[in-house]
């Protein structure tokens, strides 16, 4: 028998002084057994990062043809496109086919500067693409935020976040590693 996803909710809000985006946003996340509540916690903070009325999470487990999170516009065309971790350079290049803006979210420490320096060669020739590293450290901080059920407060401005339960807050400074003009 298969493992099943394990359900998390998130109310959470966003004061986003870059973006001037101030919205509350109930989130439901599902954790599949072979994700790590770290790699869960990063998808939610890239989450408030873009937080969109359209943004939504893929179906990634099982569907390797899916980002991490997506955002369509009302034709159904994909506007964007995210992945946390370090995807293979090919789905990396196809994302950007497929969508107007594409980003890639690493984080892990050496294993992401592994990746990057395996794939940044070939990814530098495309347009829409911006790839944003997380410290090494941000991952582990971040899920001692996770709970079943969370309230969270996330502050972003300059390329700083802060993600805050009320009782711990922690403090994330995004690494811009490539930027698109997109």
């Amino acid at each position: 028998m298969a493992l099943k996803a394990t359900i998390f909710k998130a109310d959470l809000s966003i004061s986003d002084m870059t973006r001037n985006y101030y919205h509350d946003h109930s989130v439901t996340l599902a954790r599949h057994p072979s994700e790590t509540d770290e790699r869960m916690m990063v998808r939610l903070l890239v989450f408030a990062l873009h937080a969109h009325d359209r943004l939504v999470f893929g179906d990634k487990i099982g569907n390797e043809g899916e980002p991490d999170l997506w955002q369509r516009d009302l034709t159904g065309a994909i506007e964007l496109w995210i992945d946390v971790g370090q995807p293979d350079e090919k789905h990396v290049r196809k994302a950007c086919g497929r969508a107007k803006q594409a980003y890639v979210y690493p984080f892990g420490g050496h294993a992401s500067a592994v990746w990057w320096n395996q794939v940044k060669g070939s990814l530098e020739k495309t347009r829409n693409l911006s790839v944003i590293s997380l410290p090494a450290h941000a991952a582990a901080e971040l899920a001692k935020l996770a709970e079943r059920g969370m309230k969270l407060q996330c502050s972003i401005q300059d390329g700083q976040v802060w993600l805050s339960n009320g009782s711990e807050t922690v403090h994330v400074e995004l690494v811009p590693l490539m930027t698109s003009g997109g």
